[in-house]
């Protein structure tokens, strides 16, 4: 038996997303990422580990590096003036399967805007066209009803339900909906074109 080609690292790049500019995170972003995992809902549905600043030092580290091909991740930032309105993470790339998963967070102050949809498309497109990639999924609690708004807005399809299957931030395991964006989808009509 073969094993597989091993994965092509990604470099980090920046992507135009509407209103907003999609960058590689920063060591420098700390503080925001900080502030913004202040946010009980931040803290709920994207996990816990992060209590403390060194917390957030350490997932931006994971996040800087793209080395290992199976993440990209961004911030979603104001290009006007560079403030972190959110978070996009393309991850669990499987080149092999065709497949991966987005995640995102989006900054209290920023929520309302429709900007995680605008960043989960603009991410979607890219990967659709620059990866082997033919399917992109997206978990959330049932309880996140926002995030079931961000999918749908997206042009994800809402597949069914996973019973208790994430545990997240309070340590409780969740039934999630799945969601899923196929290359061949109609894309939504939303300002992610650059």
């Amino acid at each position: 038996m073969t094993a597989p080609p091993p994965f092509e690292p990604l470099e980090p790049f920046e992507l135009r997303a509407g209103p907003v500019l999609l960058r590689p995170w920063r060591e420098d972003d700390v503080d925001e990422v900080w502030a913004a995992f202040q946010d009980p809902d931040i803290r709920l549905w994207n996990g816990g580990g992060v209590s403390s600043r060194t917390d957030a030092l350490v997932l931006l580290g994971r996040r800087l590096d793209w080395t290992s091909g199976d993440h990209a991740s961004w911030a979603v930032v104001e290009p006007a003036d560079d403030a972190v309105l959110g978070s996009v993470s393309l991850h669990s790339i499987d080149r092999i399967q065709g497949d991966a998963e987005v995640g995102y967070w989006t900054a209290p102050a920023a929520r309302g805007r429709g900007l995680a949809a605008v960043a989960v498309d603009a991410v979607c497109r890219w990967a659709f066209e620059a990866l082997p990639i033919d399917r992109v999924e997206l978990c959330h609690g049932v309880e996140n009803t926002a995030s079931g708004r961000v999918a749908e807005k997206a042009g994800f399809t809402r597949e069914g339900r996973l019973r208790r299957s994430y545990r997240y931030g309070d340590g409780v395991k969740h039934d999630e909906l799945l969601w899923a964006r196929l290359g061949s989808d109609p894309a939504p009509e939303l300002s992610s074109r650059s």
